[in-house]
């Protein structure tokens, strides 16, 4: 497992996709607050409250907090010549979550333009928020959306994700959203009931990628140990039969083994 980040800033971290990233965390430091339980996720599993809910924390970062340190971590790092290629808002749970989110976004623009203005702005989100305008509009402002959708039916959602909310919400969500790139991560494990990488649910999948029409979509497996321990990462050449699907679409595909 990797360890909750206990500052607003983390990294540079050497992303497979984003080159150096330096990490803006919106979370609570002592908790995990996420709208899914990803049986991948490096962070561990999201514990709710008795009722099922999400746990109720005062600990949210503060917005002026969180502006002022990402400026003087971006100050110190441009000063030291430290090459970043994204300023990325991630963390270790779900950022949109944060109750300040829209305000967070027009601060770290407003920063980014006058510390480092080349150094592109973007999320990485579970896409289950998009039904709030407030949010969509908010993430209208970044630079990069990278929006998660790993299953087109609910069966496959609930199992890999944990999800509660079901695919239909969250595509409709995304089709509201410009220019969005989809983040797929496909795994499996040795019982095979946890696994989208199978016909049916990649066939369901490339149906809810078509209806959203991103831009492109990011193909790729698990890299470090998951809250679930027997996981196991899909081949570099299942990934990229599923990629050529993608393409058939007329979606561009980068696959990330």
């Amino acid at each position: 497992m990797v360890e909750l980040h206990w500052n607003v800033v983390y990294g540079p971290v050497a992303s497979r996709r984003f080159g150096p990233s330096l990490g803006v965390n919106l979370q609570p430091p002592d908790r995990k607050v996420c709208t899914f339980n990803c049986t991948y996720c490096q962070y561990g599993w999201t514990r709710l409250e008795a009722d099922g809910k999400l746990p109720v924390s005062s600990a949210w970062p503060k917005r002026e907090q969180i502006a002022r340190t990402v400026e003087r971590e971006l100050t110190a790092r441009g000063a030291a010549g430290e090459a970043i290629a994204r300023l990325t808002i991630a963390g270790h749970g779900e950022p949109t979550l944060h109750p300040e989110f829209p305000a967070i976004v027009r601060d770290l623009r407003t920063v980014r333009d006058r510390v480092a203005p080349s150094l592109p702005l973007v999320i990485l989100s579970n896409s289950t928020t998009l039904d709030r305008l407030a949010i969509r509009k908010a993430l209208a402002e970044l630079d990069e959306r990278h929006m998660k959708l790993d299953a087109g039916d609910d069966e496959t959602l609930q199992r890999i994700n944990g999800a509660t909310v079901p695919v239909e919400k969250i595509v409709s969500g995304l089709k509201k959203l410009h220019d969005v790139r989809i983040q797929a991560m496909f795994v499996t494990d040795r019982s095979g009931r946890l696994d989208n990488t199978g016909q049916e649910a990649v066939s369901h999948w490339l149906a809810a990628v078509k209806a959203v029409k991103p831009r492109e979509v990011h193909i790729y497996t698990i890299d470090q140990q998951p809250a679930f321990p027997f996981l196991r990462a899909v081949s570099a050449d299942r990934l990229e039969t599923i990629a050529r699907r993608v393409r058939d679409l007329g979606i561009p595909a980068l696959v990330y083994a």
